[in-house]
C-alpha cells in the first residue's frame, strides 16, 4: 500500500550567511516561510514547519503546526536539516515526507506537482535533480518511510549524507522545468538576485511569483 503523504517545510536553519531569520523574509509581501507552507500544503495531506526546540517562542513559527528536532537525533548527527527529517519520521513513521526547504522563493506549485504525479512509492524516493551539479537535491524530495526509518538506523551509527544517499539508491529523478526553482537563496546578494528575477524593485515590493 503507498503511503499517505505529509509535507514537511524546513524551518530550523540559524540563516548564519543571511544574516537575519530566513523563513521571515518578505517574499510577494508575505514571509517566506507562510509562501512555502501554502504551497507545501497544497499537495500532501497533512503540513508541518520544521523547528529547533528554541525556535518555540517565535511568533511566525508558532502560527503553523510545528516539528520540533528531537534531542537524542540532533546529538547524533549535530545538526542540518535531516535532524528535522528524521524527527518528522518518528513522529509520523507511517508516513512519506515531501520535504521542501522554507528557502526556494522561486518554487511553484508546478514544480511540486509534478514531484508528486512522478512519485514512485516503490522506490526510497523520487527527487529532482539538481540544476547546479547534476545531483540529487535532497530539499525538495519525497521520502519514502522505509528509506528514512533505515537512515534513522544508520544515524544511530555513522554521519548520514542525504545526497549521496539518494545518489546510492534507487530512486526516482526528474528534471527541473522551471529555471531556478529549486535555487537556495542563503545570503544577501543571493537574495538580491532573486528579488530582480521575480521582478521586484526591492525587499518590500510585492511582487509576482
Amino acid at each position: 500500500m503507498t503511503a499517505f503523504l505529509y509535507g514537511l517545510v524546513l524551518a530550523g536553519g540559524e540563516s548564519r550567511r543571511m544574516g537575519q531569520d530566513k523563513a521571515a523574509l518578505p517574499y510577494d509581501g508575505r514571509p517566506q516561510l507562510a509562501r512555502a507552507f501554502d504551497l507545501v500544503a497544497r499537495h500532501a495531506g497533512r503540513c508541518f514547519v520544521s523547528i529547533r526546540p528554541d525556535q518555540q517562542p517565535d511568533p511566525l513559527r508558532a502560527s503553523y503546526p510545528c516539528i520540533m528536532d528531537r534531542r537524542e537525533i540532533r546529538d547524533r548527527l549535530g545538526g542540518g536539516p535531516m535532524v528535522g527529517v528524521l524527527s518528522a519520521h518518528v513522529a509520523y513513521p507511517e508516513a512519506a515526507w515531501l520535504v521542501v526547504a522554507c528557502d526556494l522563493p522561486m518554487l511553484d506549485d508546478t514544480t511540486l506537482a509534478a514531484l508528486v504525479q512522478e512519485r514512485n512509492a516503490a522506490l526510497a524516493a523520487t527527487a529532482y535533480v539538481s540544476e547546479s551539479d547534476g545531483l540529487p537535491e535532497p530539499l525538495c524530495t519525497i521520502w519514502e518511510p522505509a528509506t528514512l526509518a533505515a537512515l534513522n538506523r544508520q544515524a544511530a551509527r555513522q554521519k548520514i549524507r542525504p545526497r549521496q544517499m539518494l545518489t546510492g539508491s534507487t530512486v526516482r529523478l526528474l528534471e527541473v522545468k522551471k529555471a531556478g526553482a529549486l535555487e537556495n537563496v542563503n545570503a544577501p546578494d543571493e537574495r538580491d538576485r532573486a528579488l530582480k528575477r521575480l521582478g521586484c524593485a526591492g525587499q518590500e515590493v510585492k511582487c509576482s511569483v
